[in-house]
């Protein structure tokens, strides 16, 4: 297929913030845009719209969330205030569930139509190379649809990965992909890991008044200056988040009662750990990229100099 008659001066791989940026701002310099966005449901089945992993799964329900903490805070101190309020106050999970997932949403419908103003097409199918120039879109129904451009950017940023090494992980786990997206309240959770992820989303289940346990295997917040990331989990610990430090998961397995039972080694003393949740929530590090069917490798082979 010759140059002209390619469909689009720039064919864009990923509608999260570095897709679209790129595809609006093309599209601004008066070149013709597409973009190709596709959500595989994470292994519960949870899945969102266009707007990437900040819009959908990170920044802004998180945000959100710790908002509803922040708040709960506050009516706690209010009485020290002069502020009769009668305590405790409960949480609705639902509520504020369906309320974040509205917002995101919203969200999702905003840069659709960002695009549509801007003369971008976007197509919901999962892209994968046919050569250097072209792709095969397959939309959630199966049907195909072939795609060419003078210039292709792949922008699909990464999704969680599961510990494949502990058993029951993908079965009775969760990540990130899906806390936003409950409808029900996790209730004592555990969250594996130390990172951004693994605290940030600790933080918010505790303030809004959930058990929570963070399970590290080593330091907190790797990469970051330490005693920074000391103060964080200090200041976490202090409001009642709980650490098992040094300890990494072996299994997970669901009780009659739907509970689930992890057990742990402490990697210091070499005894074995058990307890029981009702959430496991796996934020170890680090994300593993979001694939396309056919390999890069694939176009580039296909590359003629």
């Amino acid at each position: 297929m010759g140059a002209g008659q390619r469909d689009y001066d720039l064919l864009v791989i990923g509608g999260g913030s570095g897709g679209l940026a790129c595809a609006k701002e093309a599209a601004q310099l008066g070149r013709k845009v597409a973009v190709v966005d596709y959500v595989e449901p994470s292994p519960r089945g949870t899945r969102w719209g266009l707007g990437g992993t900040c819009v959908n799964v990170g920044c802004i329900p998180k945000k959100l969330m710790h908002q509803a903490a922040l708040l709960g805070g506050l009516i706690r101190d209010a009485p020290h205030y002069g502020w009769e309020v009668a305590q405790p106050v409960p949480h609705d999970w639902r509520k504020m569930a369906e309320a974040v997932q509205n917002h995101v949403k919203s969200l999702n419908w905003g840069h659709r139509v960002q695009l549509h103003d801007r003369k971008v097409k976007y197509f919901n199918v999962k892209a994968g190379f046919v050569d250097e120039h072209t792709v095969r879109g397959v939309a959630k129904g199966g049907k195909e649809i072939l795609l060419s451009a003078d210039h292709i950017v792949i922008a699909t940023g990464g999704r969680p990965r599961y510990p494949a090494h502990v058993e029951g992980a993908l079965e009775y786990g969760i990540t990130s992909d899906d806390i936003f997206w409950l409808k029900e309240s996790p209730g004592k959770t555990l969250v594996v890991g130390a990172s951004y992820v693994a605290l940030e989303c600790a933080g918010f289940l505790t303030g809004l008044g959930l058990d929570t346990t963070v399970m590290m295997r080593s330091i907190p917040l790797r990469g970051f200056d330490q005693q920074m990331s000391s103060l964080v989990t200090e200041h976490m610990a202090s409001h009642g988040t709980r650490f098992l430090r040094g300890c990494t998961p072996s299994q997970v397995r669901r009780l009659p009662d739907g509970q689930l039972q992890v057990t742990w080694e402490d990697c210091t003393t070499g005894k074995e750990g058990t307890g029981t949740f009702s959430t496991v929530l796996w934020a170890v590090a680090p994300r593993v990229s979001a694939c396309l069917p056919t390999t890069v490798r694939h176009a580039k082979n296909q590359r003629r100099d």
